[in-house]
């Protein structure tokens, strides 16, 4: 935290200040709206809570440990390290070569890999294939948050930015805590098995369900903002046919 406040420290002010709206119950809903209304940014948080709302089976974990695996307490240490391996590992992939083409089609590929990844940790009876799940369903989620955040960062306006992050913050406290109410309920009625391969099948649909109804995400090239809008215009002006003169046959 010091050397955080430190940094923000060190960043130099604006030289102009821009005037605040004022409170109001419209500033209020601003993110909301733009959210609503921006369909990549509305699109990448939707399909990242629904996944993880469906496909979260870490508060399972130990009914799995002690259940399925018949595992003690040094079994249950190594599931629960497993998923941040497979995040740190990538993370660490990513910072070194971040996604530059195809991040919308990164995006849905990782969400459908994570649903895969949870079906096959629902069905394991062995301990380093259900390692392995979570290694790869932990890969997958830093994937699927990487495109999120970023697009939240850089297609949202300045003004926009703090608003359209607490909505997003919303959207991923809800995801978690619902997941794992999900999971629970699940598992009391029908088996923490049935639970988990249910919502990994759910998660593999919702990935097929979001890539048809927010086509504009799937498209998507490039995470900066003015560097899509960009291509999109270079695009539509070399599709645009050329018009015949007067003179032409």
């Amino acid at each position: 935290f010091a050397a955080a406040i430190i940094a923000i420290a060190l960043v130099p002010p604006p030289l102009q200040r821009s005037r605040g709206e004022g409170q109001s119950w419209k500033t209020l809903m601003a993110g909301f709206s733009y959210v609503r209304n921006q369909k990549i940014v509305l699109g990448a948080i939707s399909l990242d809570m629904f996944a993880v709302l469906l496909g979260g089976a870490i508060a399972l974990m130990p009914v799995f440990a002690r259940d399925v695996l018949e595992l003690g307490p040094w079994g249950l240490g190594l599931l629960r390290a497993s998923p941040g391996i497979g995040a740190i590992g990538m993370a660490i992939f990513l910072a070194s070569r971040p996604i530059r083409r195809h991040a919308g089609r990164a995006m849905f590929i990782a969400v459908g890999v994570f649903g895969a990844a949870t079906v096959v940790f629902g069905l394991s009876k062995s301990l380093p294939l259900t390692m392995a799940a979570l290694i790869v369903m932990g890969a997958s989620d830093m994937i699927s948050v990487y495109v999120r955040q970023s697009l939240v960062q850089l297609w949202t306006p300045d003004e926009l930015r703090g608003r359209v992050s607490a909505v997003n913050m919303v959207f991923i406290g809800a995801s978690n805590e619902l997941g794992e109410f999900r999971a629970g309920v699940m598992a009391s009625l029908i088996g923490p098995v049935a639970a988990v391969v249910i919502g990994g099948a759910g998660t593999l649909a919702v990935a097929l369900a979001w890539s048809f109804g927010f086509p504009q995400l799937r498209q998507i090239q490039s995470l900066d903002r003015d560097a899509e809008e960009s291509r999109a215009a270079l695009r539509a002006g070399q599709d645009r046919p050329e018009k015949s003169g007067p003179g032409t046959a």
